[in-house]
């Protein structure tokens, strides 16, 4: 991910679906912007071999995907997220591509765990998370100032260790 793809990330968060279970409405062009922008020119996770990406088939964006750490511990589990444009939804291509990124991050890179979360009535992403072969690890209930719909069920965590990646079914 670079800064010529802000754009296309501007208009990804624009849709209210593609956005639901992360703030519940679309982002306004100038959140995108100051949303997307450092993350576009961040650099620190690279240092280790992560970050963000964004995926094309063909020409046509598809969407996006990270594997990255926080920068204020840079030796941590990667956490791994994606967001795709809402026409290629139920394609398998968030799968194929967190696929990518994770066999890039267990053989490449060498990280031990993969984690990542999302709200327990996202079963899209917790589908995908399941294809990847990771597993569940716990249900977490925290205090939102202004709850998303759904919130009361908590977000769910789910990780994947480097040898359970290399023995799940393919």
């Amino acid at each position: 991910m670079v800064p010529a793809h802000l754009p296309l990330l501007v208009e990804l968060d624009s849709d209210p679906e593609v956005m639901r279970y992360l703030l519940g409405r679309a982002r306004s062009t100038e959140e995108a912007e100051d949303f997307w922008a450092p993350k576009c020119a961040e650099t620190h996770s690279e240092n280790r071999g992560l970050g963000w990406f964004v995926g094309f088939a063909g020409d046509e964006f598809v969407g996006r995907w990270d594997l990255t750490t926080p920068p204020q511990d840079p030796g941590a589990d990667p956490e791994a997220g994606w967001r795709l444009r809402r026409k290629f939804w139920r394609q398998g291509l968030a799968t194929e591509g967190a696929a990518a990124l994770f066999e890039h991050g267990f053989r490449t890179v060498g990280v031990p765990r993969i984690w990542a979360e999302t709200m327990a009535v996202n079963l899209g992403s917790r589908g995908v998370m399941r294809r990847l072969g990771m597993r569940h690890v716990r249900t977490e209930h925290r205090h939102w100032d202004s709850p998303l719909p759904g919130a009361e069920h908590g977000e769910v965590v789910y990780e994947i260790s480097d040898s359970e990646w290399v023995a799940r079914p393919r």
